[in-house]
């Protein structure tokens, strides 16, 4: 299946652009997005910790992904 994965930031920076259209296995969860991400744009290694959002709330690791869910990146953030 492929979702279309939004991007802020340095995520955005990483990727080149701000969506990505990703071809990941129907029973893909995010921890297997994370690691796509990884393989694919290894700068995302560097980075102290990146999340990833579906439907507009934090998802962890092993919440399944579909092919309807809006994914976003959000990567890590620093406050003051």
């Amino acid at each position: 299946m492929q979702v279309r994965v939004v991007a802020f930031g340095i995520a955005k920076d990483i990727l080149g652009a701000n969506t990505l259209l990703v071809s990941i296995s129907p029973e893909s969860t995010v921890s297997d997005l994370k690691n796509f991400l990884c393989e694919n744009y290894p700068a995302f290694n560097k980075l102290r910790s990146f999340s990833i959002a579906l439907n507009t709330t934090y998802a962890d690791d092993n919440a399944a992904i579909q092919a309807t869910d809006e994914v976003v990146i959000i990567p890590p953030v620093s406050g003051g």
